[in-house]
Formats: structure tokens, C-alpha cells, sequence
């Protein structure tokens, strides 16, 4: 596996996952003081399209690791529970890095 499907992943992982935060920070301001409505819409909508986008390197980078449905789908939905995304991310990694092209293999028996 090329380490460009790794980075696309992490890099939309981290990019949902604080447009994520930025939501729920405006839905407080929203909801609680009831200000920042367009602020909120147009977060909202940046969020979607960016989720859209981190489903699609999710998925393709589960698909390459040859991940088992459950940890696809935790992995894909992590994208939508805050701070969720951040630990799923470096979990990930740790497990995914050992599969890129050019990455020291952790022991080798003769």
C-alpha cells in the first residue's frame, strides 16, 4: 500500500474531526444563546462535504488494509463523534503503518 493513501486518511481524519468541533460549538451558540444561525448553516454544510470526503479515503484505505466490516464501519462513523476521530486516527495509523510500501517489517525469521 502507498503511504499517500495513510496521509489523505489522517489529513481528512484530523480535518473532520475539528470541523466536527467547530460544529457543536456553533450549535451551543445556536441553540443555547441563540445567535450565529447562518455561521452554524454554513459549518454545517463545509462539515458534510468534508465528511463525504473523509467516508471516501476511509474507505479506501480499509479497503487496501483489508479491514473486517466492524472495524470499517467504526472507523468510517468515528467521523461523526466528537474527539472519536483523533484516538480511531492514531490507532489507525499504528496499525496501518506497517503495511506501506517501504515500512521496516516489526520482525523477520529466518
Amino acid at each position: 500500500m502507498k503511504s499517500s493513501v495513510l496521509t489523505r486518511y489522517r489529513v481528512m481524519a484530523y480535518v473532520t474531526a475539528v470541523m466536527l468541533l467547530v460544529l457543536c460549538a456553533c450549535m451551543v451558540f445556536k441553540y443555547g444563546f441563540d445567535m450565529g444561525e447562518d455561521v452554524t448553516f454554513a459549518v454545517s454544510q463545509t462539515h458534510g462535504v468534508l465528511y463525504i470526503i473523509y467516508l471516501i479515503f476511509a474507505f479506501d484505505l480499509g479497503s487496501k488494509a483489508k479491514w473486517p466490516f466492524g472495524r470499517l464501519l467504526w472507523v468510517l462513523l468515528s467521523g461523526t463523534i466528537p474527539f472519536a476521530a483523533f484516538f480511531v486516527e492514531r490507532k489507525v495509523v499504528r496499525d496501518t503503518l506497517p503495511l506501506v510500501d517501504g515500512a521496516e517489517p516489526a520482525t523477520v525469521k529466518v
